[in-house]
């Protein structure tokens, strides 16, 4: 395993960096000051350039005016977008637009990747269940009738529901099997009911009740939910990782300005402690990253499956992030809690991933649960 970047993916970072230096975090709506929704839709004018740096088509295919690239580059910049707190629904659609990639036939890939690609296609995945800690694909039934799917069931806590064009549905069969149904926003038989996450941004709770879909908006391949979910998963940590990375350098900023006794408090052993010690958890959650996006990416074969090493992330991710922004409120007295500054809208996301990730202790079991099962020799 080699943790190098490529010359590709050095230049995706280099255009990320590039586009995200004009977003402000203390421009981004603040759930503290925002009673209900921060905003009915996420922030389009950024998502248009994300489109013109072709950052929207990272996993689609050059054919389909994508750029061809793995789930690394797309982790790299899901890093990059976090550290500002972007509001654009990049990791969902990129994720979905994977699967049509992968698995989807001729028709879905021309009808969904060149659009997704241009930014006029968005897309979001329902990865929720009906609790959030069920699994999703056990939340709704897929039914065959003739040359249609019959969807029903309930899907909780889905990001940007509302604004998104295609809802990208795991469903169970009664054999047993996953699929992916492809359902546009408005299709008959679907109600979205709004939900209000910790960042202040909408969710939706999808109500389905005998939605019909066509043959050629579900996928069947064997493992493209486990393919999604794992990809959903890493880009999430990478989220924790890049939102870690930008808070530990704000309590840097700060502390190094900040005196007490006529030093800066930076140079105070108490303070040093404490950001070295989440200096380590943020290079824990980068090794656990790479590593398990190297896996997503490559299918490489390892000693456990690659659950296994999304698992070992997500632990660290959900506890690391956590850990980050609580010392840097500390770090920061009563100034991280003062609404004029954007350190209250990092804790805010930075809650909202650990809940997305799930508590370590999950994680953990599973891992548990994968080295049982295959004996490491």
């Amino acid at each position: 395993m080699d943790f190098t970047f490529t010359e590709e993916q050095q230049a995706v970072v280099e255009a990320a960096q590039a586009l995200f230096a004009d977003v402000a975090p203390d421009g981004v709506p603040s759930p503290a000051l925002t009673p209900g929704a921060v905003a009915e839709d996420f922030d389009r004018a950024l998502w248009s350039r994300l489109a013109d740096a072709d950052l929207l088509g990272l996993l689609v295919d050059s054919e389909h005016g994508g750029v061809g690239l793995d789930p690394i580059a797309l982790c790299l910049v899901l890093r990059e977008s976090a550290k500002v707190l972007a509001r654009v629904p990049l990791l969902e659609s990129s994720a979905a637009t994977a699967a049509v990639q992968t698995h989807g036939d001729s028709e879905l890939r021309q009808r969904v990747l060149p659009a997704a690609a241009r930014g006029d296609l968005v897309l979001t995945v329902a990865a929720n269940g009906r609790s959030g800690h069920d699994p999703a694909d056990l939340a709704v039934t897929a039914q065959r009738d003739g040359d249609q799917w019959v969807l029903d069931g309930l899907q909780t806590g889905v990001p940007w529901a509302q604004s998104s064009d295609l809802l990208v549905v795991p469903a169970h069969t009664p054999e047993g099997h996953t699929v992916l149904a492809f359902v546009p926003r408005g299709h008959d038989g679907l109600t979205v009911a709004e939900q209000i996450s910790t960042t202040g941004e909408r969710l939706g709770e999808l109500h389905l009740a005998a939605v019909r879909v066509t043959a050629s908006d579900v996928i069947e391949a064997d493992g493209a939910w486990d393919r999604l979910r794992d990809l959903l998963a890493t880009g999430t940590c990478a989220l924790a990782l890049g939102l870690g990375e930008g808070v530990l350098r704000m309590t840097s900023e700060y502390t190094s300005k900040r005196e007490q006794f006529g030093h800066p408090v930076a140079t105070f052993q108490a303070v040093a402690v404490q950001a070295a010690d989440r200096y380590i958890d943020l290079r824990s959650m980068e090794v656990t990253l790479w590593q398990a996006a190297w896996r997503v990416s490559t299918g490489a074969d390892g000693a456990l499956p690659t659950a296994g090493d999304v698992a070992v992330a997500k632990i660290w991710a959900s506890e690391g992030v956590r850990r980050v922004v609580q010392t840097a409120q500390h770090l920061h007295g009563g100034f991280g809690a003062d609404t004029d500054y954007p350190l209250h809208r990092y804790h805010a996301w930075a809650k909202q991933l650990e809940l997305s990730l799930g508590p370590a202790a999950a994680h953990e079991e599973t891992l548990g649960d994968l080295l049982a099962a295959h004996a490491l020799g």
